[in-house]
């Protein structure tokens, strides 16, 4: 009986223990300052997260070699990836790339936008759609910026979506015409933004075959984005919504300091 009690003790304490999140950037890659700003908009992601107590947050600036990373994706939870090209950054290490398949198959939660959903090489496409349900992938990826882009909620109902209204941006960039899953079997369309005269879908929620869940959204180029509390809403429930945690049906409440979003490289 007294074993038994133990036990169940400890299970309780695990089961409410906090979930781990690892956010991944990486240090400048070239683009204009303002753009592809990995480790502040990553810092970003922290900042939105440090409300919540149910997850404990740890920025990583994965650049090459990166020789801790298979140990700190096997304590994770949930990742966020937004680096250079993430679909060869995964495969670039084979340790690297079966740690993130133990991830997958464990189910852990996987959150993604902007050139961290990249992969030039068509043979990185199929590896990154099995992580992620979306992959801005091959010779023929498209992408554009777009001004005055409306930002359009197709799946208001979505946990992810909730409390998030549709708007317009002055501008951003986005990837179209994604690679996705085939068949598309649990995958939901969340944001939808008219570019070249079709309606193009730029996020996405998949719940992988295997349990666990996947997000993208291939704005977030411009780092001067992050100040539209939309987008602050859309990342943080993301982030929930793949650690299977509860999403307010009105949506998150945001408690961030202006200051935090401004660009400040370190």
């Amino acid at each position: 009986m007294k074993f038994f009690l133990l036990f169940f003790g400890l299970t309780l304490s695990l089961s409410g223990a906090p979930k781990q999140l690892l956010v991944l950037g990486q240090k400048p890659d070239g683009h204009p300052p303002g753009t592809h700003e990995y480790m502040p908009g990553a810092r970003i992601v922290q900042a939105l997260m440090a409300g919540h107590k149910d997850v404990q947050v740890t920025v990583a600036q994965a650049d090459e070699p990166w020789a801790e990373g298979p140990g700190l994706i096997a304590k994770a939870d949930g990742i966020v990836l937004f680096l250079n090209e993430g679909g060869r950054f995964i495969q670039d290490d084979p340790k690297r790339a079966k740690a993130f398949e133990a991830f997958a198959k464990r189910g852990g939660g996987f959150v993604v936008y902007h050139w961290g959903m990249g992969a030039r090489d068509v043979k990185l496409i199929a590896p990154f759609l099995n992580l992620f349900g979306g992959c801005h992938g091959g010779p023929d990826r498209k992408y554009t910026v777009v001004k005055e882009a409306k930002f359009r909620v197709d799946a208001p109902n979505h946990p992810v979506m909730a409390g998030i209204e549709s708007f317009e941006l002055p501008f951003e960039e986005f990837y179209y015409q994604l690679k996705v899953p085939k068949p598309r079997k649990n995958w939901t369309s969340l944001v939808q933004v008219p570019i070249e005269g079709n309606v193009e879908t730029v996020g996405w929620a998949w719940e992988r075959p295997g349990g666990g869940r996947s997000v993208g959204y291939s704005g977030l180029h411009f780092h001067a984005n992050w100040r539209h509390a939309q987008y602050q809403r859309l990342i943080t429930q993301a982030v929930l919504w793949s650690l299977k945690q509860p999403v307010p049906k009105v949506g998150v409440k945001l408690q961030i300091k202006p200051e935090v979003l401004e660009l400040c490289r370190r």
